[in-house]
């Protein structure tokens, strides 16, 4: 009921000429121009002459035009005059917010190397902070900027806060928990964009996706001045040069510029669902699912000594141009990588019989077990494209302790839930051969005519059981090419597809039709949320 007594005030009219919180409005503004100078003109000018990009500028270019929400615009350290205002401003030196890519929300992190050359001596530790736990809390990937070490500051941090730094201590810039758990919650990925050492190379490869910019980019533990102090004198390049980090898979990929490593995330990322709690989403294009690639009927050599070139036949078998390779120098005997079938998003395993014969060695195994883990976090269903004559042998083999990775990459395998989809090409053997599907859940598995598999492969293998036999023959020759023959009749794939021990031997030319069927079978089973066990860096 309306109280007769009291009086309406009416509304007063708002005037242009209304100064209101406008002052307050400009020094905010004023103090956000400051933050976008970065480190000044003239390091600006040094970071250019560099040939490298300001944070700035890298996330300009990352993003989708005009969609970055910048968060803590003017966190820094502010000097003041005696009667409070503001005479000079050096922002943090991390820059970092909400954007999109291909419409889709991020969260960007960047070090800004023109602040004490990203040392977190110029940071504040909330900042790197908060960028993991908005990835994490809203679900969202999140893409580190790095050039710089961003850890608990440089030598000179002992004299400028009193006091050494405890690692792991409360002056750290980042936890490094949620640097580590991130990789279980959302897609990362690193760009190593300058020089990186200390926890800054620890947060580059803490990802499911590395970048370096090749000549501009370095990445080590400590750099060349620490190295050098203990004896070993190296240039930067020498010492973490990308041909150093990819080929000892610390980092996946390298590139010429900045632009293409902001381009390598775009299509990495537009395999991935923005968290697991998603579904990696599907693109569909021109391409024919039930394309038949006639060159397919004879890729494979009759030779068994004779290689081929797998990534042709990957090639012929996705949808157009749409495979992604991942760590293409590192255990080089097992090519890994996103594609799609029909529009939908796999994760494909591939024998290489070009290195190694195709034998998994311990850094192929190292591979498969990261590769693995991350289509089983990410819901990828898995295709294996199966060339593999077992675990690597030999005294080189051993000294890697190939047994032990290989093991692991088996329970990696066996561990999965996803839908796998196998296509024996050519060799399935020994112990490393159990790899080429989990048995734990129902697989769809064909067989190319040219598969051939066994506990041993036949070559070495027939001198060492029908070793009596050869030495007692008056032709030990003749009595080998004997023996092969017959057992290699017997080892006809189509001799296994009679006890129904795979599922069909298919024409090759039949194969992209049946994995755009097997793609669409899957897509319905995939589900989102955790996985049984989390993805470690």
């Amino acid at each position: 009921m309306a109280d007769d007594n009291v009086t309406e005030t009416p509304a007063q009219p708002m005037h242009a000429s209304a100064v209101g919180w406008e002052p307050e409005l400009a020094e905010l503004r004023e103090r956000q121009r400051l933050a976008r100078e970065l480190g000044g003109t003239e390091r600006v000018a040094r970071q250019h002459a560099g040939g490298r990009l300001t944070v700035r500028e890298r996330i300009d270019r990352l993003l989708d035009h005009g969609s970055f929400r910048e968060i803590g615009s003017i966190a820094g350290k502010a000097t003041y005059d005696a009667h409070g205002n503001i005479v000079a401003f050096t922002p943090a030196n991390c820059v970092f917010g909400r954007g999109t890519i291909d419409n889709r929300p991020v969260v960007v992190a960047g070090d800004d190397f023109t602040l004490r050359g990203g040392s977190a001596d110029a940071s504040i530790k909330g900042k790197p902070k908060m960028s993991e736990e908005i990835a994490t809390q809203f679900r969202m990937p999140l893409i580190r900027l790095i050039e710089g070490s961003g850890g608990g500051g440089s030598v000179k941090t002992i004299e400028t806060t009193g006091r050494a730094n405890l690692p792991g201590g409360l002056t750290e810039t980042t936890s490094f928990d949620l640097v580590a758990n991130q990789m279980s919650q959302v897609p990362v990925v690193g760009l190593g964009l300058g020089s990186v050492a200390g926890l800054g190379a620890a947060r580059l490869v803490a990802a499911h996706y590395s970048v370096m910019v090749k000549e501009i980019a370095a990445v080590f533990v400590a750099g060349p001045p620490v190295v050098e102090r203990l004896g070993e004198p190296r240039t930067k390049q020498e010492l973490g040069g990308w041909q150093i980090q990819l080929q000892c898979g610390a980092v996946d990929h390298a590139v010429d510029t900045e632009d293409e490593a902001f381009e390598a995330t775009r299509r990495f990322l537009s395999y991935l669902p923005g968290s697991i709690h998603d579904l990696p989403p599907r693109v569909r294009g021109w391409d024919n699912p039930n394309r038949r690639d006639e060159a397919l009927i004879s890729v494979i050599p009759k030779s068994k000594k004779q290689a081929y070139h797998m990534r042709r036949i990957i090639g012929a078998l996705v949808d157009k141009d749409s495979f992604f390779e991942m760590g293409a120098l590192f255990g080089r005997s097992i090519i890994t990588g996103f594609a799609r079938l029909d529009g939908w998003p796999v994760a494909v395993m591939a024998g290489d019989p070009l290195f190694d014969g195709g034998a998994w060695t311990a850094d192929a195994c190292s591979k498969i077990v990261r590769f693995v883990d991350m289509a089983q976090t990410f819901h990828l269903p898995v295709v294996h494209l199966v060339d593999c004559p077992g675990f690597q042998v030999g005294l080189k083999a051993e000294s890697t302790a190939v047994i032990r990775w290989g093991v692991r990459a088996l329970a990696a395998i066996n561990q999965t839930t996803v839908p796998w989809c196998s296509i024996v090409v050519r060799n399935c053997y020994g112990v490393g051969g159990l790899g080429h599907q989990p048995v734990g859940h129902l697989c769809l598995r064909y067989a190319w005519p040219s598969a051939s598999w066994g506990s041993l492969p036949l070559e070495g293998g027939i001198e060492a059981a029908y070793r009596a036999e050869i030495d007692a023959a008056e032709d030990p020759d003749a009595k080998l090419a004997e023996i092969e023959e017959r057992l290699n009749r017997l080892r006809s794939p189509l001799r296994t597809a009679e006890a129904f021990w795979v599922d069909e031997v298919i024409d090759p030319r039949d194969t992209r039709r049946l994995l755009c069927d097997f793609a669409n079978l899957a897509a319905p089973l995939r589900t989102p949320g955790p996985s049984a066990f989390g993805m470690r860096p």
